[in-house]
């Protein structure tokens, strides 16, 4: 089991055939993420070979060659695509997003940073009313290990397992992932550090604890905003399964923002102290690194939680 992405997923790549697009398609491919089809209007009825033995064949195009698409439409037409990924420029995504959105697709995991927050709140708010889920913007991605990667996590640091993880930091995320690769992964869900994100902590918690195959939940957070504080109401009053937190942030200084554009502290809110206490008084055990958080993992596996 796994949450938001499987081996069923059919993704398509906005922007497959840029220079980002191009080269993080290629590693979807080589961890075996079904890439059905690129979009670019200016590029439509070509193909692209990736030359990775896990491409799709047919469509049109010679084994391990992606179809190009001009619209996210006719890629899901053709091919029955559920996932769209956005490798395309921050004046352009809002564009893109929303074409996916009016698509119809199901998920759209926006990789682009530096989007403009304006841009950020009208693509999110008009994805939610259509049924879209976006994970993003300035986001990782998201990874269920051994069955699909859609994004730019690295596959080869971790394997299947027990263990879901939702985070705000990329970096991070990786660092955990390798951490506890010896226990491995349900699904790993990069949600990004801007002010506006579609998909928040708590809808991934919601989700892993209503996945079976999840035994514990890692939460990964950082100074700026109240996601964190908000996570701890939610996790008091809905979630049984254990959750281990880490948050990024405890040196920051206030008043300026910090690496992601919603770090930033005012005062006592958003910062690092207050969002462990309010984890920690709801029962999430926090680590004060991130090697400290894969051990508490580790603990509360071996005692079952």
């Amino acid at each position: 089991m796994a949450i938001y992405l499987t081996q069923e997923s059919k993704v398509l790549v906005q922007g497959m055939t840029g220079g980002e697009g191009m080269k993080h398609t290629r590693r979807m491919l080589a961890a075996g993420t079904d890439v059905v089809g690129g979009v670019n209007p200016r590029k439509a009825g070509q193909s692209v070979d990736f030359d990775v033995p896990q491409c799709l064949e047919g469509l049109g195009g010679a084994p391990s060659a992606v179809p190009v698409f001009g619209t996210v439409a006719e890629g899901m037409a053709a091919t029955g695509a559920d996932v769209t990924v956005v490798f395309v420029p921050p004046a352009f995504a809002k564009a893109a997003v929303l074409e996916a959105a009016d698509a119809g697709i199901g998920l759209a995991v926006v990789i682009t940073e530096g989007i403009p927050v304006h841009d950020s709140v009208a693509f999110t708010a008009y994805a939610r009313r259509n049924g879209t889920r976006i994970i993003g913007p300035n986001c990782p991605g998201l990874i269920t290990p051994g069955q699909s990667d859609a994004g730019i996590i690295p596959a080869d640091i971790t394997k299947p397992g027990r263990i879901g993880l939702v985070s705000k930091s990329g970096t991070l995320t990786y660092q955990l992932m390798y951490e506890l690769r010896d226990i491995g992964f349900s699904t790993c869900v990069g949600i990004g550090g801007d002010p506006v994100v579609g998909t928040s902590h708590i809808d991934c918690l919601a989700a892993f604890q209503e996945d079976p195959d999840t035994e514990l939940v890692v939460l990964i957070g950082e100074i700026g905003g109240d996601a964190e504080e908000r996570a701890a109401a939610y996790i008091r009053e809905h979630v049984t399964k254990p959750v281990v937190g880490y948050i990024a942030g405890f040196t920051a200084p206030e008043g300026r923002t910090m690496g992601h554009a919603g770090a930033i502290v005012s005062g006592s809110a958003g910062t690092a102290r207050a969002k462990q206490e309010a984890l920690e008084a709801v029962g999430v055990r926090v680590g004060s690194t991130p090697t400290e958080t894969a051990r508490l993992v580790l603990e509360l596996l071996e005692t079952g939680g």
